[in-house]
């Protein structure tokens, strides 16, 4: 686990000079929904295009197959966050990989993850990630559950508390769910998802080099 460490603590890491050209970076986490079957494929669409580094939950691993993740992308997990820290001055995961990303992405996001999120609970390294996250800097979330879950009332006043933060919502879909039903709550197709955040960070990068010309 100390290698998974030294890859994030890397002095490149937090530095890069800002007239060098380098690939976005692009961390995706899977929280704790059926959904995560999809994680494998999301981290493919975002690979060919950024550096990516992928946070799993613990539930979110029952879905996961790490086999199929891409082969440079390397999967961190709640364990990795306690091995990598031994005594003081030792690097704290989840503040290393806020500062590593230009980009979170929360797929799928479970309804016990937004809660936790919009309450501001930070019990694994995914929430603890978003609780210290730079708001500065986008995160999106693309959202996962039961039709009867997406409607609660508890559902829409956290949406709105993650709204304040700025954190910036892929809607779910209707279609028939893998619990059976048929409604809206299905996460957004990876597709969608990868073109949602690319165009933001391209008109993102174009406006600030308009700016600074």
């Amino acid at each position: 686990m100390a290698q998974l460490g030294a890859a994030v603590v890397d002095a490149d890491m937090e530095q890069a000079p800002s007239n060098t050209a380098r690939r976005p970076r692009i961390l995706l986490a899977a929280s704790g929904s059926v959904a995560a079957i999809k994680f494998a494929n999301l981290c493919h669409c975002f690979s060919e295009w950024a550096e990516v580094k992928a946070v799993a939950s613990k539930a979110s691993l029952h879905f996961i197959d790490k086999t199929s993740l891409p082969k440079d992308v390397v999967l961190y997990t709640d364990e990795d966050e306690w091995s990598t820290w031994k005594r003081i001055g030792d690097s704290v995961l989840h503040i290393e990989l806020r500062r590593w990303a230009d980009i979170m992405v929360i797929a799928p996001l479970s309804a016990n993850t937004l809660g936790k999120i919009a309450g501001g609970l930070c019990d694994n390294l995914l929430t603890c990630i978003v609780r210290a996250w730079d708001y500065n800097k986008p995160l999106f979330v693309a959202p996962a559950m039961n039709t009867f879950m997406w409607t609660n009332p508890f559902t829409e006043r956290h949406l709105m508390a993650i709204d304040e933060l700025g954190i910036s919502l892929i809607p779910p879909v209707s279609k028939r769910l893998a619990c059976g039903d048929y409604g809206n709550g299905a996460m957004a197709e990876p597709s969608l998802i990868f073109t949602t955040v690319r165009l933001l960070f391209e008109s993102r990068a174009q406006s600030g080099s308009g700016n600074s010309g």
